[in-house]
C-alpha cells in the first residue's frame, strides 16, 4: 500500500506560492477569475478562513461576487482535491489551501487553529487493507498563549 506522505497530492510544497491559475488548472478546474480570487486568497491567508471571512475579504474588490459563487467555488476545490475542508469547529466550516501533510490544533480558549507539522502519518493509524485518499488529524485545547494568560 502507498503512503499518504507518498500521495502526489501531499508532496506539494505549499512555501512558495504557486501561479493560482497553473495551480487551478493542475486540478481540473477552469480559471475563472473568481476561482482565482478564492484560491489566491487561500494560499495567501494561512488562518484557515471560513468561506464568510473569505467572501469579506474579496467583496470590497469584487462588487458582482456572491457568497453562493465562494460556497460553490470552495465546494469545487475540495471535491477536487486543490484544498481541505476542515471539520474540527463545530460552530465553522474552515478552509485550508495547504494540502501538505500536517494536523491542525484549536484553542477551545481563543478559537486560533494552528498548523501542526507532521513528519509522517504511522501506518498503524490507518488499516493496511484499505487504501486511503485522505486524513484529518485534529488536536483540541489550550494554546500556549492562552495558557500563559491564564496563570498571571
Amino acid at each position: 500500500m502507498q503512503s499518504l506522505q507518498s500521495c502526489n497530492h501531499y508532496k506539494k510544497k505549499m512555501n512558495a506560492t504557486p501561479d493560482t491559475r497553473a495551480y487551478l488548472n493542475e486540478y481540473g478546474i477552469r480559471p475563472s477569475v473568481q476561482r482565482i480570487a478564492v484560491m489566491n486568497y487561500l494560499l495567501h491567508h494561512r488562518t484557515h478562513p471560513t468561506a464568510e471571512e473569505i467572501y469579506q475579504a474579496l467583496a470590497p474588490e469584487m462588487p458582482t461576487l456572491s457568497r453562493t459563487t465562494v460556497y460553490n467555488t470552495l465546494e469545487l476545490l475540495v471535491a477536487r482535491g486543490a484544498v481541505i475542508h476542515l471539520t474540527i469547529d463545530p460552530r465553522f466550516s474552515r478552509y485550508d489551501g495547504d494540502i501538505s501533510l500536517h494536523g491542525h490544533f484549536l484553542c477551545d480558549h481563543c478559537g486560533t487553529l494552528y498548523d501542526v507539522p507532521l513528519k509522517t502519518l504511522p501506518e498503524a493509524l490507518y488499516p493496511k487493507e484499505h487504501r486511503v485518499n485522505s486524513a484529518q488529524l485534529y488536536y483540541r485545547g489550550t494554546c500556549a498563549h492562552c495558557s500563559q494568560e491564564n496563570k498571571q
